[in-house]
């Protein structure tokens, strides 16, 4: 048998492992579940990762282009796939080739793995992004066995988006659909989509599995703070060079932590890697987070906090960053896949929204899954934000009583976004 695992992309150079850390959460456990359930199966991939993970994992990767590379022909060339593919399903006749067509015709099953970018706003990602994406499934759709679309969050689609009619045709073509959380699954409803062969699981991350590191924390409550560019109000998530206003939602309730939680120490923490462009020989370094996590102590210090706020400075993988986060009583997170970490740990957790860029449903749509709905804050709003850090503390043994009872069977519903594929073979 012979499965091809595409739909994610990320320009990893090779080393996927060690940059998004919240995007190895996912892959690791779905490759894992992969190999378990499909154990005499040949598993490509257009994911780049290092020769380690390729020798542990036995996956074989193919070339970036197969898929999405970001070069200005990627939607020419799979412009021209799609003429070929319908081209055989109106005649039966095969007109033309790519390295793509050609490996799917010795394929079984093709499965999508876009997350969140499956929708209208990959386009923030990457000219051509989704269409190229929704080329790309209707392509196999035609030419492969069969065809699912696993473990995402697929939309939003407006009403005035030119691609939606396009997108609702590759979605109803799927043998199978699995999100990860059942928002998803309504707002393509709302939107008009075929859902009938939709099933609402969850997020993989749940099931990666940290290492045994255990951190150096303080004796009393240590309460971890994770930031991203996603949660500022002004700027894009990219922007460098913040003003201090920028900070005062997030400076505002650190203070408060600090000045109601007795003998509290909070933790700012970095969510995200990075390493050299190859050739340059390997590093693990902090990504684009930690600068953000910088400037938030240098505000702290100045307030005269420094006692009682640390940076975390040291890089960690990402098994020891979800190992960090096990070990704290209590976590703000605006990182969303920082938040599942500390969750599937029964650590209690706020989930601070976004303030710019895309409408990030799956925040929302994990926070039902985990059941903790009332505890996504806004960055708008440093009442709103403290008003959740509140409830969080002032409730957090029954927190975690419930995540202890509940996460259990989240894992076991993620694990089912592979095994719910059998049933399609």
């Amino acid at each position: 048998m012979k499965i091809l695992l595409t739909g994610f992309t990320s320009l990893h150079w090779g080393r996927m492992e060690f940059g998004n850390i919240g995007n190895y959460y996912i892959i690791e456990p779905l490759l894992d579940e992969l190999n378990a359930t499909f154990s005499d199966a040949d598993i490509y991939t257009t994911c780049q990762f290092s020769n380690e993970f390729i020798d542990r994992t036995g996956v074989k990767t193919l070339p970036l282009n197969y898929y999405y590379d970001w070069s200005d022909s990627c939607i020419k060339n799979a412009k021209d796939e799609l003429k070929i593919a319908y081209e055989y399903l109106n005649t039966g006749n095969i007109i033309g080739s790519s390295p793509y067509i050609e490996f799917l015709l010795n394929t079984d099953l093709v499965i999508d793995f876009s997350g969140d970018m499956w929708g209208e706003n990959s386009t923030l990602f990457g000219k051509d992004r989704l269409e190229v994406g929704l080329i790309k499934d209707r392509v196999a759709q035609i030419f492969a066995k069969k065809t699912a679309m696993i473990a995402g969050s697929p939309g939003p689609f407006s009403e005035s988006f030119e691609l939606l009619d396009f997108a609702k045709e590759v979605y109803s073509n799927f043998d199978i659909v699995t999100n990860r959380e059942n928002l998803s699954k309504n707002l393509l409803k709302d939107s008009g989509f075929d859902i009938s062969k939709t099933v609402s699981l969850t997020c993989p991350a749940f099931l990666f599995k940290p290492s045994s590191y255990k951190p150096k924390l303080s004796n009393g409550p240590n309460i971890g703070y994770v930031l991203c560019g996603w949660n500022f109000t002004n700027g894009s998530y990219d922007t460098e060079n913040r003003p201090e206003s920028d900070y005062a939602v997030f400076v505002e309730s650190i203070k408060y932590i600090l000045n109601t939680i007795e003998d509290s120490t909070v933790y700012l923490m970095s969510h995200s890697n990075a390493f050299p462009i190859p050739p340059k020989e390997f590093e693990l370094q902090h990504g684009r987070d930690y600068d953000t996590m910088v400037k938030l102590e240098q505000i702290m210090i100045k307030l005269g906090y420094e006692d009682r706020v640390v940076l975390i400075k040291e890089v960690h993988d990402a098994w020891d960053t979800k190992a960090f986060i096990g070990n704290f009583d209590m976590l703000i997170s605006g990182r969303i896949h920082a938040a599942v970490a500390a969750l599937s740990q029964s650590v209690p957790t706020v989930i601070i929204n976004y303030g710019n860029g895309p409408v990030p449903h799956k925040l929302a749509g994990f926070a039902e899954v985990a059941n903790v709905s009332e505890l996504i804050a806004s960055p708008h709003d440093v009442n709103d934000l403290i008003d959740k850090i509140d409830h969080c503390w002032d409730n957090l043994k029954l927190y975690k009583i419930m995540l202890n009872e509940i996460i259990p069977g989240i894992k076991e519903r993620a694990k089912k976004n592979i095994t719910l594929l059998k049933t399609i073979l």
